[in-house]
């Protein structure tokens, strides 16, 4: 049986508080502040010159210090060495307020504090002075969710308050403030840290807590942070929780179900080789291997998105990349993969990520992005059509070997000269051949869509009666109903046909002569045909197809 002296050890053990990781490494002046350097230089200077406003609003994103910012001000003012850039930290004022219990420095939650009652009870203690420090400073989390007659019982005390007191907005929101109230505010912007700040922060903590864990280890972990102090830290902490202090990649990996960054580098890889079957093959193998393909997703445009600023910026920037290395292989697969193929991949990834936003699984449209973009021959929509046009452009499309019936064997032989032919558009070389079967699968949901968007809605109209039949060369033929001779014969007209042509022009990047003609009766249809079409029958498809009007004689 245990004695009194271990129950009391193992009591205290469980009824310790153990502070969370972030909580325990809040920057507590200034020069512990990371990245928000502009914030610091205004604030610091405003208190070297006795300059502080009444007044200030914290905008930025989740985790990135507002809170602790503010904080540290009101250190600043009421250290009983200050007002001072530097507080000691030692003082009763400083150790009560890194504590949370000081009475000058009040706290307060505006997603639940927020209404007009709330605003009037600050209202009623403002006019009290400060309990042992210079200034009373009023700290409110969330401010954007104040209503606006909170909002407005507040413009007043902001504008002229007590010369002892000081206001500190903090908001992730900073559109749904008032711009009565931010006129009367010094406005600071906090920006999201870059990847080299989350690592240094990281490895500080990692180095004071004894957590081994290498320098790639950290970097997955401040890549899943998404540009958050507290969020990179928590993750951290779980890790090392989890890990007994020794976090490794494979443990990064398991746990956060983060992407590594060298699974990125070979995706595109596969993408420039335009390795179809290696880059599904990837995608499963890492799904086996427990991934998260929606983090790959994220992931993989966030690389992407890095690969574009070194192709448009001439350079990879310092903040897009965890270190030397990374950046050196993002500037050389920037060379490598066109900047059409970037874009291209974006935009198919951009589905998977609205597919993820409603609930739907990512592997699908991550598979099909990845086939569309190694072999764009298989997809007829107009947005991979432009795609392909303009890597012809760039010259990033091999031309495809000649037909073997076009390649001379003997040695050559004079030839008549040839009969003169019309001038025709030349075909791009390396133009992606052309099948009957992509054409009669694309003509409703691409090419009339074309033709429509070309301002042919009458003309789409009158084509939706018929269908590709046969394409031979580039002489497209388009088979009607037999009862639609009317339709055949509208079709004819030139200038229908002419922005058929166009619109076959812009899906297929070819040229195709058009033959219209009538399709042969099934079998098993009807004894008796359609009667032809009356007179109003007539009226109405020259309305339709002209914009026509009747007019009465």
């Amino acid at each position: 049986m245990p004695d009194a002296a271990e129950k009391s050890s193992v009591l205290f053990c469980l009824n310790r508080h153990v502070a969370a990781l972030y909580r325990k490494y809040r920057p507590q002046s200034f020069a512990e502040v990371v990245g928000q350097e502009a914030v610091v230089r205004t604030l610091s200077n405003a208190i070297g010159t006795d300059a502080v406003r009444q007044a200030y609003l914290f905008a930025g994103p989740r985790g990135t210090g507002k809170t602790s910012m503010a904080r540290i001000l009101a250190k600043c003012l009421n250290c009983a060495q200050g007002p001072t850039t530097a507080p000691d930290g030692t003082c009763h004022a400083c150790r009560a307020i890194t504590a949370g219990t000081s009475l000058d420095v009040i706290e307060m939650d505006a997603a639940s504090q927020r209404g007009i009652d709330d605003i009037r009870e600050i209202r009623d203690r403002v006019v009290l002075q400060p309990v042992e420090g210079r200034y009373k400073v009023y700290i409110l989390d969330e401010a954007h969710q104040l209503t606006d007659a909170a909002w407005n019982a507040l413009l007043k005390l902001i504008e002229e308050p007590p010369p002892h007191l000081v206001f500190v907005f903090c908001t992730t929101d900073l559109s749904k403030v008032l711009p009565t109230v931010r006129s009367r505010c010094q406005t600071f912007v906090f920006q999201r840290p870059n990847l080299q700040h989350l690592v240094k922060v990281l490895r500080q903590i990692a180095d004071a807590e004894e957590i081994d864990a290498p320098d790639q280890a950290l970097a997955l972990v401040a890549r899943s942070g998404r540009g958050a102090y507290r969020d990179a830290v928590s993750m951290l902490d779980q890790l090392a929780s989890a890990t007994a202090n020794q976090v490794t990649v494979q443990a990064v990996l398991e746990l956060l179900g983060t992407v590594e960054e060298e699974a990125l580098f070979r995706l595109c890889d596969l993408v420039i080789d335009r390795d179809t079957a290696g880059a599904l093959t990837y995608v499963e193998e890492l799904s086996e291997r427990g991934h998260d393909l929606g983090r790959l997703v994220i992931d993989l445009i966030e690389h992407l998105r890095q690969l574009m600023l070194a192709q448009h910026l001439g350079d990879v920037p310092e903040y897009a990349a965890t270190s030397a290395e990374a950046r050196e292989r993002l500037q050389a697969q920037a060379s490598r993969l066109g900047e059409a193929t970037v874009l291209r991949l974006v935009d198919l990834l951009g589905v998977a990520v609205d597919d993820m936003r409603q609930g739907g699984d990512p592997r699908l449209p991550l598979e099909l992005a990845l086939v569309k973009v190694t072999r764009p021959a298989s997809d007829l929509s107009r947005e991979s059509i432009a795609f392909r046009l303009e890597r012809l452009e760039q010259g990033q499309v091999s031309s495809e070997p000649a037909p073997v019936s076009d390649i001379e064997t003997g040695p050559e032989e004079p030839s008549p000269a040839p009969e003169p032919e019309p001038e025709r558009v030349p075909v791009p070389v390396g133009a992606p051949a052309l099948e009957l079967s992509q054409l009669q699968e694309a003509w409703a949901r691409t090419v009339l869509t074309a033709v429509e968007e070309r301002g042919g809605i009458p003309t789409a109209s009158l084509l939706r009666e018929a269908h590709p039949a046969d394409l031979s060369g580039d002489t497209l033929t388009l088979e009607f109903p037999p009862t639609a001779q009317f339709h055949l014969d509208l079709a004819r007209d030139p200038k229908n046909s002419g922005l058929l042509a166009d619109a076959l022009y812009d899906v297929t990047g070819r040229r195709l002569d058009l033959v219209f003609a009538l399709g042969e009766a099934r079998e098993g249809s009807a004894a008796v045909e359609d009667e032809p079409a009356g007179e109003e029958r007539i009226l109405e498809l020259l309305k339709e197809t002209f914009d026509a009007q009747e007019r009465e004689s």
